[in-house]
């Protein structure tokens, strides 16, 4: 299994980012998704989540209104755009694959990471 992001870097306040999360090692159309992040002496914290049809999302209450999760399941990959960034917005986002199935197990798998730093 394997998650790698992509799509991160320097944006001015205001500005807007497409962050993307290509998954492998599992069949990707049966998982939910999320993005998390991580900012400086913070802990990590949920950003968005998608359904495994990509029917229903849900978004933490600090983005509501200015970031989307999506996910094009024939591609494997997940997507968070964000719109109207924020130096609060500045972190490391990790996407997570919910409850894949990998023989016998069951768990979660997250990926490396992608820095994203709002600043002007």
């Amino acid at each position: 299994v394997q998650l790698v992001e992509s799509g991160g870097g320097l944006v001015q306040p205001g500005g807007s980012l497409r962050l993307s999360c290509l998954a492998s090692g599992f069949t990707f159309s049966r998982v939910g998704m999320s993005w998390y992040r991580q900012a400086p002496g913070k802990e990590r914290e949920w950003v968005a989540s998608i359904t495994r049809s990509g029917d229903s999302t849900y978004y933490a209450e600090s983005v509501q209104g200015r970031f989307t999760i999506s996910r094009d399941n024939a591609k494997n990959t997940v997507y968070l755009q964000m719109n109207s960034l924020t130096r609060d917005d500045t972190a490391v986002y990790y996407c997570k694959a919910q409850n894949v199935e990998v023989g016998v197990r069951i768990r979660d798998y997250w990926g490396q990471g992608t820095q994203v730093t709002v600043a002007s």
